[in-house]
């Protein structure tokens, strides 16, 4: 399995450009998986729902499924937040996988940079960060840019990148 992570500030649009790829990458044969870390608690469950409840009464694990889906909640209950290995190593195995948020973590990523935003580049002095989205020329940086609104050119690098493909 193939991993690589998109990562930037908030309002950069990670998750719009998410949602704009993984088509284009499905649509090319590839199986596709993603991970998105959270900086603030979340919820997945509802508050009265049977499986609320058990998590409510203390379990650490509770898995609800269908006949459409699975879903599997672990609460850490005081444990350490677990790293991005880890986690990955819960995920089934697919062609590829996609992880957004987790910026500081060892895998390889791209870094989504708008200016508008006026944030510093993450990718700055990190050997992690592959190349960087950007809706205008980063001078300062010396990584392969593309444009972020130019999804197949993104979907070309990635899998060029992570070697998806028959050889890969």
């Amino acid at each position: 399995m193939k991993i690589l992570g998109l990562a930037g500030w908030s309002g950069a649009g990670k998750t719009t450009l998410m949602a704009k790829l993984i088509p284009v990458l499905t649509g090319r044969g590839f199986t596709v998986s993603t991970m998105k870390h959270a900086h603030h608690a979340f919820d997945i469950d509802t508050p009265g729902k049977d499986s609320y409840v058990h998590r409510a009464a203390g379990a650490t694990e509770v898995m609800i499924a269908s006949g459409k889906r699975w879903a599997l909640m672990h609460e850490l209950r005081d444990a350490p937040e677990p790293d991005a290995a880890t986690l990955i190593g819960h995920m089934s195995p697919v062609d590829l996988l996609l992880i957004e948020g987790f910026k500081q973590q060892p895998h390889d990523k791209i870094e989504i940079h708008r200016a508008a935003n006026g944030k510093p580049l993450l990718s700055t002095g990190d050997p992690t960060y592959v190349a960087i989205l950007c809706d205008g020329p980063v001078p300062e940086s010396p990584l392969p840019q593309i444009d972020l609104n130019d999804i197949e050119a993104i979907a070309d690098f990635v899998i060029a990148h992570c070697r998806l493909g028959k050889n890969g």
